[in-house]
């Protein structure tokens, strides 16, 4: 199993910004898929997640501006970010689990100016 994530930048405030993450080597249509982020010197928290039936769960802190996705033919999820804030600034993300283990992504940093 390995998962590739892409799209991270800097923009500013009040900006979106897409992020993707590749799955390969795995059944990905069976698979939860989800999104965390970590924040410099704090711990890695989840911001969204996508069952392989399409339930979603997003976080608090950013429901009604982040979207979680997944496109099975592509093998890809998304996580869409709208009305970014500096306080979204962290390395993002993507994890799935297989067999009782978690695969992470390499992360993709998303930072945010004010």
């Amino acid at each position: 199993v390995q998962l590739q994530a892409s799209g991270g930048g800097l923009v500013q405030a009040g900006e979106s910004l897409a992020l993707s993450c590749k799955g390969s080597g795995m059944f990905f249509g069976i698979h939860n898929m989800s999104w965390y982020r970590q924040a410099a010197g704090k711990e890695r928290d989840l911001v969204a997640a996508i069952s392989s039936g399409g339930v979603i769960n997003v976080a608090d802190s950013v429901k009604g501006r982040f979207t979680i996705s997944r496109d099975n033919v592509r093998r890809t999820t998304y996580l869409q970010m709208r009305m970014l804030k500096p306080e979204d600034t962290a390395v993002y993300y993507c994890k799935t689990e297989y067999k009782g283990r978690n695969y992470w992504g390499q992360g993709t940093e998303v930072t945010v100016s004010s």
